[in-house]
């Protein structure tokens, strides 16, 4: 994801795949879709906060859904193996 990207707050997703193996950007991915965002770049759009991760790990540690409740993460791994290929990787 470019640095212009990021600056532009109506960036569009140019095309969608879908995750073939776990890696830890795939698993947070898991986690914003999971609490019902494309990503992480939709989720700063929609909600204007810092988003909070585990230290060592990097991983999303807090998201807030669209109806203002909370998913809170553990530091370890959350996708499982079964559940990589659901998620989805976008392109800008």
């Amino acid at each position: 994801m470019s640095c212009s990207v990021l600056l532009d707050n109506n960036a569009k997703p140019k095309s969608m795949s879908r995750a073939k193996q776990w890696t830890g950007e795939v698993e947070n991915l898991y986690r914003f879709q999971q609490a019902g965002y494309r990503d992480e770049l939709e989720y700063r759009q929609i909600k204007q906060v810092e988003i909070d991760r585990w230290p060592d790990t990097g991983f999303v540690k807090k998201l807030q859904r669209r109806d203002n409740t909370f998913y809170y993460y553990n530091r370890k791994r959350e996708c499982e193996d079964r559940e990589v290929h659901k998620v989805k990787v976008y392109a800008y």
